[in-house]
Order: structure tokens, then sequence, then C-alpha cells
């Protein structure tokens, strides 16, 4: 499994890849998303970056659907659907494990 690190720095990559396989300049590209070209330039050096600078330059490349594709509806089961009674979750809930029950030993009876 991938480190965030890890995964920065190959967002980084393929995306200098496909703006140069584009022919576009960093300038250019960082214009149409409205960011600065230092933070492209930050961006496609694999560094720490926000949500928000990522996804302008994936709108100023038009691959929005692409993003969204790649991240599954969540949809909600059919049987889930019908024991919540048509409601969708809102919120999850950790599991509840029930305590085991104490397993009986000789000599642990008790002179009731």
């Amino acid at each position: 499994m991938a480190t965030s690190q890890q995964v920065e720095i190959e967002i980084g990559e393929r995306l200098a890849r496909l703006r140069l396989s584009r022919n576009v300049t960093q300038a250019a590209l960082a214009g149409q998303a409205g960011i600065g070209v230092r933070t492209l330039r930050r961006l496609e050096g694999g560094e720490p970056s926000t949500l928000d600078t990522f996804l302008r330059v994936i709108a100023a490349l038009d691959l929005e659907e692409a993003i969204l594709s790649a991240l599954p509806e969540g949809q909600i089961r059919p049987i889930e659907r019908i024991s919540g009674k048509g409601n969708e979750r809102q919120r999850a809930r950790p599991v509840e494990k029930k305590p085991a029950k104490p397993t009986w030993t000789w000599g642990e009876e008790s002179d009731d």
C-alpha cells in the first residue's frame, strides 16, 4: 500500500505528463486554474497541496468526470433500504461487540 506522499508524487507526475501531452505550459494551466505558477510546480513536484488546488487543476484539464468516476457512488443496498423504511444512513456507528460469556470451569460453583 502506497503512502500518501507516494500518491502525491504519482499524482503530480501524472498531471505534469498530461499537461505536456496536451502541449500546455505551466503558466497557461495555472492561469486557467486560477492558481500561481509556483503552486502548480509544487503540485506537479509531488509536494503537499490543498484539495482546492488539485480540483482547480483538474477542472482546467477538464477531468472532473474522470475523478468522479474513480469514486464509487456508495449506493444503499436494497435490503438496507427495506429495513430502513426508505431512509438512507446519515451517520456511521461503530459495531458493538457483545461481551463474551465467561466460560464455566470446575471449582467455580457457588453454594446458593
